[in-house]
């Protein structure tokens, strides 16, 4: 009967440890998705800022249509990554959809500031300072909210993977959840200095 008791009891314990276990799974991958629909506000909020300046800066550089035309595609694009990337946060197929697009649209947005700036009566526009002003904000609050996504996969990832974690989460298909890198090429380029 001890014996009986004892062999409950065990069971009992492993049947606690492995409901705790999955429990902090699934604490952590709501984390994650959390973190991405923070992500995702501010995304969203770069995406309407984007017409806006578009316009104002349509008055200015009329012949300038094809930077113009390009950011409005490179926006449209982003916006179907970030959809498809909202569905399944984590998935690594979206992740790595929408951190390409949104590296075409910092690409294509860089390109028309750097229009902007031969143009100082747009430059100098009421408009055209604030929008930018709150587009740099806006993207300041991205990388914040990406960061935060990041580490939250890192964390859910790191549960997943380590033991005891990784027998449950083997047993209940937890997948393994993307990072969101998004690639700005400039930045990675060394600076080029020359003294002649």
């Amino acid at each position: 009967m001890i014996t009986l008791l004892v062999l409950v009891a065990v069971l009992v314990v492993l049947v606690m440890w492995a409901v705790g276990v999955y429990n902090g799974l699934i604490g952590a991958r709501n984390a994650y998705k959390n973190s991405f629909a923070q992500i995702d506000v501010q995304l969203q909020r770069r995406y309407d800022l984007i017409p806006n300046l578009v316009e104002t800066a349509k008055g200015y550089i009329k012949h300038e249509r094809e930077t113009l035309e390009a950011v409005i595609a490179a926006r449209g694009a982003a916006q179907a990554g970030l959809k498809a990337a909202s569905a399944n946060p984590g998935d690594p197929t979206a992740m790595a959809a929408l951190s390409g697009a949104e590296g075409q649209l910092t690409g294509a947005l860089g390109r028309l500031f750097a229009v902007v700036e031969a143009y100082p009566d747009l430059k100098a526009n009421q408009n055209m300072m604030q929008l930018s002003e709150e587009l740099t904000s806006t993207e300041n609050k991205v990388a914040f909210a990406r960061q935060a996504y990041n580490d939250s996969v890192m964390g859910y990832n790191n549960r997943r993977e380590m033991f005891p974690g990784s027998i449950i989460a083997g047993s209940f298909n937890f997948e393994a959840a993307a990072l969101l890198e998004i690639e700005n090429v400039a930045n990675r380029a060394a600076p080029k200095v020359s003294f002649g």
